[in-house]
């Protein structure tokens, strides 16, 4: 299976990126990782990067890294169905105090707005 983490430096996508990478170990799925800007948070690209790098390494895995410029809901979907992808993994969503699920803005577009699965990361 050919996988499309987005991640932008929030503690739910590093969260997604270890579960796809345990995932993609275990299944021999191909992982793509594109480092988004995620206007919720200050994260540097680079520093995203190292700790990719740092969870491929420990796991003995390698990945084609990508950075997406422009909107990253929108590039995401673009490049996952521009390039055949199989999955979308998104790490996101808080549970409520009314037990429902929070979406923050780039993974609600994506999911709203893909034609290709999407596995929502908790």
């Amino acid at each position: 299976m050919k996988l499309l983490l987005g991640i932008g430096g929030s503690d739910d996508s590093m969260r997604a990126l270890e579960r796809a990478v345990d995932r993609a170990v275990e299944t021999g799925d191909d992982l793509t990782v594109a480092i988004l800007r995620n206007p919720a948070t200050n994260a540097d690209p680079a520093e995203i990067e190292d700790r990719v790098r740092a969870v491929l390494d420990d796991a003995g895995m390698e990945a084609t890294i990508r950075h997406l410029e422009g909107d990253p809901g929108s590039r995401l979907v673009e490049l996952a169905e521009g390039e055949g992808f199989d999955r979308i993994v998104l790490g996101g969503g808080e549970t409520s105090p009314m037990g429902k699920i929070k979406l923050g803005s780039i993974a609600e577009f994506v999911l709203l707005n893909s034609h290709v699965s999407v596995t929502l990361v908790r």
